[in-house]
């Protein structure tokens, strides 16, 4: 059997900057390949220019085959390209957006099949989220929401944890409130590893970032470190 990962990033990376490219580096590792094929889905940004422009800079660098899929131009076979890549990374933008036009061209069942065929599976922001069977997201102006998202994972996922001020008091009163039992939630600058949905490392390429498990117990909100 194929081992099976998932690398869902916080914030950060090559979309604000090149820098480093560590958590790159990290995910392009996974294959054990030298020359890995990688494709970027820009979906939740509206396909933009500009990010798939420092998609192939990052990747480029790091000796990738690089490729990406649009939406919102012609589209090509999708299940031909995801199926013979070694690595899919998913852009940030509008969550709730971006998985109503994968179900619509039923992408969602092809990489549910990429990622049981051993396809190393990525992203940031929207794209960390959305392997989840839930995400806490930002798409609604007003107000940030629980939505439905893949189901590849078990769990409900929030990022950029650390990043924006309304995130860890959302997800707290949700938990108190006993919307949700639990939440997972990915500090800027770090990342969650799962690999085979059993293992779960915190890669952090920042500065001391962590990821945590944040659950209700006697009544009092607890963070713990994954």
């Amino acid at each position: 059997m194929p081992s099976k990962n998932i690398v869902a990033i916080g914030g950060g990376g090559f979309g604000r900057s090149l820098g480093s490219l560590e958590i790159e580096k990290y995910i392009v590792s996974l294959t054990n390949k030298k020359r890995p094929k990688i494709c970027f889905l820009p979906t939740a940004s509206g396909d933009s220019s500009l990010y798939k422009l420092n998609f192939y800079r990052a990747f480029s660098k790091l000796d990738c085959i690089t490729s990406h899929i649009d939406f919102f131009s012609r589209t090509e076979n999708l299940e031909e390209k995801v199926l013979t890549q070694d690595i899919i990374y998913v852009g940030g933008g509008n969550t709730k957006s971006m998985l109503a036009v994968w179900k619509e061209w039923n992408l969602d069942k092809i990489l549910l099949n990429a990622y049981e065929k051993g396809i190393v599976m990525s992203g940031v922001s929207a794209g960390a989220i959305c392997w989840f069977d839930k995400g806490i997201t930002d798409s609604y102006a007003k107000e940030l929401a629980i939505i439905d998202c893949l189901g590849i994972i078990e769990g409900i996922a929030c990022p950029h944890f650390d990043e924006e001020k309304e995130r860890e008091p959302y997800v707290s009163d949700v938990i108190q409130r006993e919307i949700i039992d639990s939440c997972i939630c990915i500090e800027g600058n770090c990342a969650l590893h799962i690999k085979n949905n059993i293992e779960y490392a915190s890669i952090d390429f920042g500065n001391g970032k962590n990821c945590f498990r944040v659950t209700r117990e006697n009544n009092i909100v607890k963070k713990e470190i994954l």
